[in-house]
């Protein structure tokens, strides 16, 4: 079948309760068939956070294509379009890096690794003794592997004392983390997929899983489709897929303003308290805070929320009805809170109304803050965002004394004087000059990131000294001092963990190309030729393989609430992935967190002391030790308060970001497939038919988009947006095009006081047309950027994309199923 216009793939209904029944997707490249394929390589899908079990088919020493793992938990056997077309063909592109590069007089230049390595040494050792490490900076991503992520944390961390680590997760799923720490005391997600099988109603707020995770929204089409379908509300201001299968299950689809999300909760958790949907015995034993919250959210009637949010006050007290009437809920969240306005206390106020009613911890009641990439689980895990590794505190004495035990290096060279640096201060530290050498892994901020004018300029100047290791020249490393070459997903071995703690082994399948790397072999030799060590004159780092980076793991993690002591190579090695923690009480996994109702809030325990949700102020450890949490959960609110940046009569139009089905993040890999480049080729900006009709727009036509910041030139498509709104995809880099066309030229280097996570989603903006167009937009029609107009070609991928979707026997791992 063609999985381009099939998204999806094939439906396998059945009942509440219920096994998933399995089915097995495959794809190999044009020419080559089964039983050309010479063996079959353990991985998991790296195309998305859904994290699917996957095995890379290899022929010849090369990768030709991906299958399904049928007996792995999450996924049964299914792939998304992504991973079916998008897993392999990066790899064989010509344009790979396959040897480093220096700068010499402007220009980037081929060189051999003793030269380049060489180089970076030299300035990270004159800054260290000029400067300190302070001068130091390290920006990585989502997309490593936890043992590179760790070696990376442990070489920032304890081997030059620099505070200033964070990933692209700041951009992504920063949010997720900091909203489960305000209410539960640590990161990590308490529900389970399996959840899907067992609820009543599920919400999705901000999320367009329909594009963003395809092979879980598979998972609740074949529950939605069943003959006892659990109901779907959807939060959104575009009608997406999602909302149209709210719609078809009598749920709710509520479309608030840009950057009102956080008035609508109130409005619905109001709902809870004035209906008395609240199980006031259960909130009483195991929270704190109930008062309080209540009387945050008193002012946010139905009524007023209509007035704020431009929804219906019938379909808020809909939708509340069904949260606080069904008996199971599933609640999942992502990037339309997390880049919002008030992002972390919108996202809290989804654990406030599943702890009011005591739904957590139960099958078909949890929570899940969904990863936009699909190691940001591992990087928040080990710290290589800046946290500490194993979820520990910052500001507690006894955490940093086990890190410095564990490392053998003296307390006081662990950074945490002061909380750990965000990804955007970073950025602010590198233009003025304090730091001065910035090093990034896997990631192209030059695309990802807000006001991409202002990241240029930091990156090409003379007062940071960049490394930037990636796969391909991408826009951020055509800036760069040195460029290191990495090995991807395939070519190397490593661990990593998806959004609901499923933890997968990905085996090397084949040889990086040229003298490409991987992450953690580039780590390793900076540590080597930096020669950092530890109390004792020992090499700082003592692993030198993927697998014993992990064991040094392992011990990391031991007692913590990400406990992996129980995990190995070995039993990775199985049929499926484990979710963590995995331990002495738990050897085979754990399904989902908090069946106890008891939460790692202990001050002594906990991963953070919290914060004002409204001014991002910290919580004092004396502060937290009177409240006596003593494994409560928080129930916290905060007021709504208007966005940064409002419209008015020069920009009256609301600008927003969001994804694509077809492109993955910047779209370094998902570009070099044929397949899904063609289905969305370029940038586009979507329009509702109102507001295009008043500007004179129609499908296609080419339209400058400006805010107070800059602008694009694209076409627009008339399509499924609110009226006010304006959508742009944001993968796609500009490679020197003037103007630019992609879309974070527009949006605000503005952040939540609490997570840091940057607004992309509330900007203000114009549209102006500028010619006729000649053709469509190169938006695709399958999704969320379907066209008003049905003429519009449909999207498709033709002969190059067929693929099989076989149906296997019921799957024998899931647990937790009747």
């Amino acid at each position: 079948m063609d999985r381009i216009a099939d998204i999806w793939g094939p439906r396998t209904p059945h009942p509440r309760g219920t096994v998933w029944p399995a089915r097995v997707d495959q794809y190999l490249a044009d020419g080559i068939t089964e039983s050309d394929v010479d063996r079959w390589v353990l991985s998991a899908c790296l195309l998305c956070s859904n994290g699917c079990g996957c095995d890379i088919a290899v022929k010849d020493g090369r990768m030709v294509g991906v299958r399904g793992r049928a007996t792995d938990v999450v996924n049964h056997g299914r792939l998304g379009p992504k991973g079916l077309y998008g897993s392999t063909a990066w790899a064989h592109s010509p344009d790979r890096l396959t040897r480093p590069l220096v700068r010499e007089n402007g220009e980037l230049v081929e060189t051999d690794w003793d030269t380049a390595m060489a180089r970076v040494t030299e300035v990270s050792r004159r800054l260290l003794d000029e400067k300190g490490p302070l001068s130091h900076g390290f920006y990585t991503s989502g997309q490593l592997f936890l043992e590179e992520y760790y070696t990376l944390a442990v070489i920032g961390k304890a081997g030059i004392g620099t505070p200033h680590m964070d990933g692209n997760t700041r951009l992504c799923t920063a949010t997720a983390a900091a909203s489960f720490k305000e209410s539960f005391g640590a990161d990590g997600q308490p529900g389970s997929y399996t959840d899907i099988e067992h609820c009543d109603a599920i919400f999705l707020y901000g999320h367009n899983m329909a594009e963003t995770q395809t092979v879980l929204w598979s998972r609740i089409l074949d529950r939605t489709r069943a003959a006892d379908p659990p109901v779907i509300v959807c939060v959104d201001p575009r009608r997406t897929p999602v909302a149209a299968e709210a719609e078809r299950t009598g749920g709710v689809h509520l479309a608030p303003r840009v950057g009102t999300n956080l008035a609508l909760m109130n409005g619905l958790t109001r709902e809870l308290f004035a209906n008395g949907w609240v199980d006031e015995e259960w909130v009483a034993r195991h929270t704190l805070g109930v008062d309080d919250l209540r009387a945050v959210v008193e002012p946010y009637t139905p009524d007023e929320v209509a007035r704020i949010c431009g929804v219906d006050a019938d379909d808020l007290r809909r939708a509340a009805r069904i949260f606080g009437t069904s008996g199971a809920v599933l609640s999942t969240v992502l990037q339309g809170f997390y880049q919002s306005h008030q992002a972390t206390a919108s996202a809290v106020a989804v654990h406030n109304l599943h702890l009011l009613r005591g739904l957590i911890g139960r099958p078909g009641s949890g929570i899940l803050q969904m990863n936009g990439q699909p190691t940001a689980q591992n990087n928040r895990e080990t710290g290589a965002d800046g946290d500490l590794p194993g979820f520990r505190n910052w500001d507690n004495e006894t955490h940093i004394r086990e890190l410095a035990g564990l490392w053998n290096v003296d307390p006081l060279t662990i950074p945490h004087w002061a909380p750990p640096t965000h990804a955007m201060q970073i950025m602010s530290y590198a233009e003025e000059g304090s730091i001065g050498f910035l090093w990034i892994s896997a990631t192209n901020p030059a695309v990802s990131m807000p006001e991409s004018a202002r990241i240029r300029r930091i990156l090409s100047g003379d007062r940071c000294f960049v490394v930037v290791q990636d796969l391909f020249l991408t826009e951020t490393a055509r800036l760069a001092d040195v460029v290191l070459p990495a090995a991807g997903w395939g070519e190397k071995t490593g661990t990593f963990t998806n959004v609901n703690r499923t933890v997968h082994l990905s085996e090397q399948a084949v040889e990086p190309p040229g003298e490409a790397r991987s992450d953690l072999d580039i780590f390793l030799a900076y540590a080597r030729a930096m020669d950092f060590r530890d109390a004792a004159g020992e090499p700082l780092i003592r692993w030198r393989t993927a697998e014993e980076a992990f064991e040094a793991w392992r011990e990391a993690s031991r007692g913590r609430p990400v406990d992996y002591t129980g995990l190995s190579y070995a039993k990775l090695r199985g049929p499926t992935g484990i979710p963590w923690p995995v331990n002495e009480d738990a050897p085979e996994g754990t399904d989902r967190l908090y069946t106890d109702a008891v939460f790692p809030t202990a001050t002594d325990y906990c991963e953070t002391y919290g914060h004002d949700l409204l001014t991002g102020a910290s919580v004092t450890e004396q502060e937290h030790r009177a409240l006596r949490p003593d494994g409560r959960a928080f129930l916290k609110g905060a007021a709504w308060t208007p966005p940064h940046e409002e419209t008015s009569d020069e920009y009256p139009l609301l600008y927003t970001t969001g994804r694509t089905v077809y492109q993955f993040h910047t779209r370094t890999k998902t570009s070099r497939s044929r397949s899904l480049n063609d289905a969305a080729p370029e940038s586009w900006v979507e329009l509702s038919p109102a507001d295009a009709a008043g500007l004179g727009i129609a499908e296609g036509d080419l339209v400058r988009v400006e805010s107070p910041r800059g602008s694009i030139e694209v076409k627009a498509r008339v399509g499924q947006v609110m009226p006010g709104a304006v959508f742009a995809p944001f993968h796609y880099g500009s490679a020197g095009d003037d103007p630019p066309g992609q879309a974070n030229e527009l949006t605000m280097t503005v952040w939540d006081p609490v997570s840091k996570q940057p607004y992309f989603k509330t900007a203000a903006c114009r549209v102006t047309k500028l010619r006729d167009g000649d053709g469509p937009a190169p938006a695709p029609t399958t999704a969320g950027s379907a066209p008003a107009d049905a003429g519009v070609p449909p999207t498709e991928g033709g002969a190059a994309t067929t693929s099989r979707s076989v149906p296997t026997p019921a799957y024998p791992n899931d647990p937790g199923v009747s």
